[in-house]
């Protein structure tokens, strides 16, 4: 119990990832259903919640990251579907807008070749931004936000 409220002082965790931290930390006379017990626990007393711990990933990340990828971090972490619905909805700014900015962070001009193109696609891509956001953020489609 002391293991998991270190761990939960220091930031939000999910569930499953607090599960998985403990598990290693498993004395030679406790079991998985230890876990369970404590985790069962600290929800009740509120310190543990996975809409609280998603709230937080998707306020932190959403800045520079696409839907997508918040979507897949939220599963990766063991986050429900519900919990993670209700997060993703207090994102601020559209997915474009959002785009828009990481895109103008990272370079200073529009494409102006194919491999450029290419390039700059492919790192709206893998932070997680849709083919459709990321044709109009090349197309300089979208207007920037001061």
């Amino acid at each position: 119990m002391a293991r998991a409220i270190d761990l939960l002082s220091r930031r939000e965790h999910s569930r499953v990832q607090l599960a998985r931290k403990l598990k290693p930390h498993l004395g030679p006379d406790e079991s998985v259903d230890d876990i369970d017990r404590i985790l069962d626990q600290l929800q009740e007393q509120k310190l543990l919640s996975d809409a609280r711990f998603a709230a937080s990933l998707v306020r932190q990340r959403s800045p520079r990251y696409g839907d997508l990828r918040l979507a897949r971090d939220l599963r990766e972490r063991g986050v429900g579907a519900g919990d993670a619905s209700a997060a993703m909805v207090q994102v601020v700014g559209t997915e474009a807008h959002r785009a828009q900015a990481a895109w103008a962070r990272r370079f200073d001009a529009l494409p102006t070749s194919a491999e450029e193109r290419g390039r700059q696609g492919r790192y709206l891509q893998t932070r997680g931004f849709s083919m459709d956001v990321i044709t109009q953020v090349l197309a300089g489609k979208v207007e920037t936000i001061d």
